[in-house]
């Protein structure tokens, strides 16, 4: 990751032409082939690097939409600093975890009575957040900056994100700092870095940005993305999944470059691997919405998973699957899944 956009080429040019059927060097060579694959039933998935930092944006102008109406109203939905920066925040590497690892329902302070003191407890409230994210490649030095029209040279490649949220835990802390405990107990990514060589033939202009942004946030080039996504829900007494979001990457309003270029326009330095996550990806309709807290709109109505399966936030036991991809002519580029399945809370976390 920590080298040249041109080595990235290279490498995947060479991979590519390995894997080709017309390519002899792995398709004639049995022992060759035993030693360079693994199947996939056996192969065991980790993080695909070793993330120092990871910050969280905001950058879906419908889901900081929606959040808005339901905390503040709709004349007060986005704050003034919305439309003129990227949000973000910094979140906390340490729990950021390859798919397919559990994730233990958290305890935390809440305060479910408004008129009384708050109480411990497990989160009630635990919900999901589609994003996606992506891998910086060589970093800046501390003190510079990365100008957007080279931002593009800075990512690497991109995964699938589940950044689980605790609403009870994050309603009562976040003011006036932002989230902690309600987001910091663990985000789950997919194990396979789909690289912006394979993303560019889905590259597609971002939506209009009014006002304009701010020089140092100005690009003209196209740097959205087609990129399907899905999540589903197998709840814990069901045996199958049911799909309960189908959202696109293409929502997004802040585009990557400006969200690297604003990130480190302060001097702040980037490193290879670090991680950098868009927001829950939400559209203009009920069913892109990526979080279940707008899918139930703050709890009041339920989402139905088939066979009187029912839900307002996940339950113990419960697995969510996100999957992803861009569809060529003829062909897929995939991401992969990402999943994680509630865990109940340790008892011995509780008083």
């Amino acid at each position: 990751m920590g080298l040249t956009p041109a080595a990235w080429t290279s490498t995947r040019n060479s991979i590519q032409k390995l894997l080709s059927a017309h390519e002899p060097s792995l398709r004639d060579d049995k022992q060759l082939r035993a030693k360079a694959f693994i199947k996939q039933s056996v192969a065991v998935m980790h993080l695909p690097a070793d993330i120092g930092d990871y910050t969280d944006f905001y950058s879906s102008k419908d889901h900081a939409t929606n959040v808005g109406i339901m905390f503040r109203g709709k004349d007060n939905a986005l704050m003034p600093n919305w439309v003129h920066l990227p949000v973000g925040y910094h979140g906390r590497a340490s729990s950021v975890v390859v798919s397919g690892t559990a994730i233990r329902r958290p305890c935390g302070q809440t305060r479910p009575d408004e008129t009384q003191p708050p109480v411990f407890g497990p989160s009630k409230l635990m919900d999901i957040e589609l994003e996606a994210a992506f891998f910086t490649g060589a970093g800046n030095e501390l003190g510079s900056a990365i100008p957007i029209g080279k931002a593009h040279e800075h990512i690497f490649g991109m995964v699938l994100m589940n950044d689980w949220s605790a609403r009870d835990i994050q309603k009562w802390e976040y003011v006036p700092l932002g989230p902690f405990l309600g987001k910091s107990f663990g985000t789950s990514i997919s194990p396979w870095v789909v690289t912006m060589d394979a993303l560019r033939p889905f590259r597609i202009p971002g939506p209009v940005q009014d006002p304009t942004p701010l020089p140092y946030l100005r690009h003209d080039d196209p740097f959205s993305f087609d990129i399907r996504l899905e999540v589903a829900i197998k709840a814990a007494e069901s045996s199958d999944a049911s799909t309960v979001c189908k959202s696109n990457f293409k929502h997004m309003y802040w585009t990557m470059k400006q969200q690297l270029a604003h990130h480190t326009v302060n001097g702040c330095n980037v490193r290879p691997g670090d991680l950098m996550a868009s927001g829950t990806i939400s559209g203009q309709t009920p069913d892109s919405f990526g979080s279940l807290l707008e899918m139930t709109w703050k709890g009041s109505k339920t989402i139905d998973l088939g066979n009187g399966v029912t839900r307002k936030f996940l339950q113990d036991g419960d697995e969510v699957i996100i999957t992803g991809f861009c569809q060529g002519d003829g062909y897929r580029v995939g991401f992969g899944s990402c999943t994680g399945k509630i865990l109940p809370a340790l008892q011995t976390a509780i008083p």
